[in-house]
């Protein structure tokens, strides 16, 4: 796992941030330009644990189902939007602009 400095290091990042196991925003670093503030990385970092809860409860449920494996665990969520994405696992989250986004290298600062 990176820190937030060096989460900021990634290409395109506008923002990184850290959060609980519940969701509740405990750092965060902003690029100077980005309008992202405290209040929506606190809302990413609740998405990321309620979705990663989620596909985590869905893909057990496919492997006890199936019997097929490899779906669990998840290692992270990314949320992709039309200007910028947000890539997280349990206890981080980057902001990177679409235009320069490279998905596999936040994961793997990421630690995923």
């Amino acid at each position: 796992m990176s820190s937030l400095d060096e989460l900021m290091n990634l290409e395109g990042a506008a923002a990184a941030f850290a959060y609980s196991s519940t969701g509740e925003l405990t750092d965060h670093r902003v690029a100077d330009g980005s309008d992202l503030g405290p209040d929506t990385l606190d809302l990413l970092a609740h998405m990321f644990v309620a979705n990663i809860a989620i596909a985590t409860m869905q893909a057990r449920g496919w492997e006890k189902t199936t019997g097929q494996s490899g779906f669990y665990p998840v290692r992270g969520f990314t949320l992709v939007g039309l200007e910028w994405s947000a890539v997280g696992n349990a206890s981080q989250g980057v902001v990177l602009r679409n235009s320069t986004a490279d998905y596999e290298a936040a994961y793997a600062a990421l630690g995923g």
